[in-house]
């Protein structure tokens, strides 16, 4: 079965955009849970332009599925966020200071010692650790030896290719890095632009996913579809 993991970043850039508490993130992020998704995803960023470290701090008081912390560990405020609230799991991304949105994976061969080092640290916490990288077999080869858990599929490029009609072309890497990863021991988990249109498809596609983190595209369906039906809307897709 693949998990879903709601990514709630844009109701906190939508809560932010006027001040105050509406809408109120905590409570949306309680919704997503009751309306059936497997876990919340939180992307704080050091602007706390959308998430802030209090909602992460408030999240892990009252989630009662899996809570997932993203974000680039080479910032000092967000390793101790991290290891105070002790998520079920967190994901490393390697985000420049003030990037719009995530656009890359790990180059896991050079930054092979420091990748060691920050999933030890997480891991002697007892958080499970994935790393985002982009679906090359020698990345994949190289987390395999990084000591992380998952690898999470950086997905833009298949999501842009199916928008084009090349889904057949575009899903290749993806399989191929999936069946690597999991030969080498890794949980397999995949995010950025999967939406009810090319989720089926990646997912019944792409082997032993074990979870996708959808945030952007959920959040723009649930204004025309209620964020209850979209959660099952997407939920079916992973059947």
């Amino acid at each position: 079965m693949t998990h879903l993991s709601v990514n709630v970043n844009k109701i906190a850039t939508l809560r932010n955009a006027r001040g105050g508490n509406n809408p109120d993130v905590i409570k949306v992020a309680l919704d997503c849970e009751k309306f059936g998704a497997d876990g919340i995803t939180v992307h704080p960023r050091p602007d706390e332009r959308h998430i802030t470290y209090k909602d992460v701090h408030d999240l892990k008081k009252v989630l009662t599925t899996e809570f997932n912390i993203e974000g680039n560990p080479t910032e000092e405020k967000f390793v101790k966020l991290v290891l105070e609230t002790k998520p079920h799991q967190v994901t490393l991304v390697p985000d420049a200071e003030g990037q719009l949105t995530s656009d890359h994976g790990w180059d896991t061969v050079n930054n092979q010692d420091y990748l060691i080092k920050t999933i030890a640290l997480f891991k002697s916490a007892g958080i499970r650790v994935s790393i985002f990288v982009d679906p090359v077999a020698a990345m994949v080869e190289a987390a395999a030896t990084t000591g992380t858990d998952r690898i999470e599929l950086y997905t833009e490029s298949y999501a842009t290719a199916f928008a084009k009609g090349n889904k057949e072309t575009a899903i290749i890497p993806y399989t191929e890095a999936a069946i690597l990863a999991h030969k080498l021991g890794l949980g397999i988990n995949a995010g950025h632009d999967l939406d009810l249109q090319n989720l089926s498809y990646f997912k019944n596609t792409v082997p032993h996913l074990n979870e996708v983190s959808i945030g952007h595209a959920l959040v723009c369906d649930s204004l025309y579809l209620g964020l209850h039906n979209t959660i099952q809307l997407y939920k079916r897709q992973l059947q």
